[in-house]
């Protein structure tokens, strides 16, 4: 009878030890995020996850060095996305110096790129972007600060990267788009974590988040 009792509570621990154990993978994973007030949503399999989480859309821009960049440039990678313009008198420096920091930390990882959105497009042309990528010591081959039809890329910032302060009211491409929000995209161009760019602290929070995703299968 003892060693019949003593067999069940073994069995009983080994279940809530495992139990425990997925809990804590799944929390251990970084979440997702489908819609503009960013929920985290976590998943028990992320085999489940490809028709319940939201996608960035494809795109079409055209970098500092006059380059095509499209969702292509990006499959299988881990990127870091941001809205600036390249007169902006002080929020965007600070917040592409924070960006600096990922470019340095994943400077010789070729999974991690960043990509910077103008949202003037219509003034910062490419020459213009160049001359900004140099002035803050930006790798083509890392970073692309990009411009193109701005309808296509306030329409991607707002439905594709929920990047806008003012997220709820109704707004059309004539309505400035501002926001220090950067964010963390998986290798399916998912939103796996979103940040205040102007902080460090909270660019060191998305330096760490890079590395867990890299750890994903």
């Amino acid at each position: 009878m003892m060693r019949l009792l003593f067999m069940i509570l073994m069995a009983g621990c080994l279940l809530s030890c495992k139990e425990n154990k997925t809990a804590t993978t799944i929390q251990q994973r970084l979440p997702f995020y489908n819609t503009a007030d960013f929920t985290p949503h976590w998943f028990n399999d992320s085999s489940h996850t490809a028709d319940s989480v939201h996608l960035i859309s494809s795109f079409s821009f055209i970098d500092q060095n006059g380059k095509n960049i499209s969702e292509k440039t990006f499959d299988h990678k881990i990127y870091v996305a941001d809205f600036f313009f390249t007169s902006c008198p002080g929020i965007c420096k600070t917040l592409t110096n924070n960006l600096k920091l990922v470019q340095e930390v994943f400077a010789n990882d070729d999974d991690v790129l960043i990509l910077s959105h103008s949202v003037t497009p219509d003034i910062d042309n490419v020459a213009k972007l160049k001359l900004y990528a140099k002035n803050f010591h930006v790798k083509d081959d890392k970073w692309h600060l990009v411009t193109g039809n701005k309808n296509a890329i306030y329409t991607i910032a707002r439905q594709s990267y929920f990047a806008d302060e003012d997220l709820g009211e109704q707004k059309d491409v004539n309505d400035f788009l501002h926001t220090e929000n950067i964010l963390l995209i998986d290798k399916h161009r998912r939103i796996r974590g979103v940040y205040k760019g102007t902080s460090v602290l909270q660019v060191n929070d998305l330096i760490k988040d890079i590395k867990t995703l890299e750890l994903e299968q």
